[in-house]
């Protein structure tokens, strides 16, 4: 009998790099609305610089839904608002 010799290559890189865009797809596919902390969390920006830079801006202002005092963004609206506004810089 010969001995089987198999080598495999992992392109750990693209393999990474798949992950994450199953995983953003997953979260894009679930999330309906977003509050400022998940936006924190999905920015990696502080609260305060959210307010003041991204939450104050006109085009956010027209998207967010307010009920008493707490506030909420269409997921898929803000993302693009967000990148509207970082391109803007």
């Amino acid at each position: 009998m010969i001995p089987a010799n198999v080598q495999v290559n992992i392109d750990e890189k693209a393999i990474k790099e798949y992950i994450q865009q199953q995983i953003d797809q997953q979260i894009h596919e679930t999330l309906l609305m977003v509050d400022i902390e998940r936006l924190v969390v999905m920015t990696s920006m502080s609260r305060r610089f959210l307010e003041d830079e991204i939450l104050s801006d006109p085009r956010m202002r027209l998207i967010e839904r307010r009920r008493n005092r707490k506030r909420w963004w269409f997921y898929k609206q803000a993302l693009e608002v967000i990148e509207e506004i970082v391109n803007d810089w």
